[in-house]
């Protein structure tokens, strides 16, 4: 006998519902893509069109009075999400939200204590969890392959010499925009993924476009973790002129790994891909990165690829069990765990502005 299956309303329409949530929501079997919220659409833009079966809104607040919707999949820009959310936890919905959750964690802590007084379940959308190459640094680490971690680089360079005219680029870092709201969640949410809250923080933010802009541009966060845990360097630079792009650099007591290029899998979405395709998630053997350990005193060099991909499915997946029955503690990235990050890009600010480092 088939389960229950959850009705889902996606709030926006921009690149973040077309490429990651709808296709997402589409690969979850208790899950079916209800309804969509989109305010103006355009000939060559529109949602009623490119899903025909489902209910098009104009209005969020049309969609939290629709008694039909289980679950909200929250993929407008940051500065939205708190208001938004709230709402929809408020009219009985689960919600799926975008990174970054909200813009504070003051907001975020009122929303975990929301969430847990309504029973009603909040998943932030850290989708680089998931990120085969991240996945395998973690098996690295945990099975001691490289022993302890004494260095854990993790860069999100480019070159992007113009300024993007999206939220990233648009929006002040009160509002959640910006490059430490945007690649800097992502790189220090893994970060706490392997290591937890670090002791202390030191931010360095510039402008390394040097167009004048009063926002930065490209961040270099240190954390520091005591007692003989790791040193935490996570960098975002857009002036970065390579054939191919740092990704990790992992150093422990007994090897090292280093790994270029990016996971694959949003370029595969944006492609029309879905998890369970072919080669979804499946790196080229050339990507793969590099692992040195110590034979007989000596380092020795080899290629390590990935593990198997979970795929970025695996965030829905997760969150459809923990509705099913599975509760608060199974909800794959809980607004507890965003609300610590966004308490370390605080304190990363702080620094920023100050010149010091900060304690967490």
């Amino acid at each position: 006998m088939a389960g229950k299956s959850y009705n889902v309303g996606v709030i926006g329409y921009g690149m973040s519902a077309k490429v990651f949530h709808i296709p997402l929501i589409q690969v979850t079997p208790q899950f079916v893509l209800h309804s969509i919220v989109q305010r103006t659409p355009k000939p060559n833009d529109d949602a009623s069109k490119d899903h025909a079966s489902a209910k098009i809104y104009h209005s969020a607040e049309d969609m939290f009075a629709d008694s039909s919707v289980d679950i909200i999949a929250i993929t407008t820009t940051p500065d939205t999400h708190f208001s938004f959310t709230k709402s929809a936890i408020e009219a009985g919905k689960h919600v799926v939200v975008e990174k970054p959750f909200v813009p504070t964690s003051r907001e975020a802590q009122v929303l975990v204590e929301l969430s847990a007084k309504t029973g009603k379940l909040i998943c932030v959308y850290q989708n680089r969890r998931w990120d085969s190459d991240f996945l395998t640094i973690k098996k690295l680490l945990d099975e001691g392959t490289i022993g302890r971690c004494v260095e854990f680089n993790t860069h999100f360079d480019r070159y992007k010499p113009a300024r993007p005219e999206t939220w990233k680029g648009t929006l002040g870092m009160d509002q959640a925009g910006g490059v430490i709201y945007d690649l800097g969640t992502h790189l220090i949410d893994q970060a706490y993924v392997l290591f937890g809250m670090p002791a202390s923080v030191t931010g360095i933010f510039a402008n390394q476009r040097n167009d004048g802009a009063a926002e930065p541009d490209s961040i270099t966060v240190v954390l520091q973790y005591g007692n003989g845990g790791p040193l935490v360097t996570v960098k975002a630079g857009v002036m970065s002129i390579e054939t191919k792009q740092l990704r990790y650099w992992v150093r422990g007591t007994e090897g090292s790994f280093k790994k270029f290029h990016l996971d694959v899998q949003e370029d595969q979405l944006k492609a029309g891909k879905k998890p369970g395709d072919s080669g979804f998630g499946v790196e080229n053997a050339d990507s793969a990165g590099l692992l040195t350990t110590l034979e007989d005193g000596k380092p020795k060099k080899r290629a390590h690829e990935n593990v198997q991909p979970l795929t970025y499915a695996a965030l829905y997946a997760g969150f459809a069990r923990a509705i099913e029955g599975g509760g608060a503690d199974s909800v794959p990235v809980k607004a507890a765990e965003a609300r610590d990050v966004l308490k370390i890009i605080e304190a990363a600010r702080e620094s920023a502005k100050s010149g010091k480092t900060i304690k967490v």
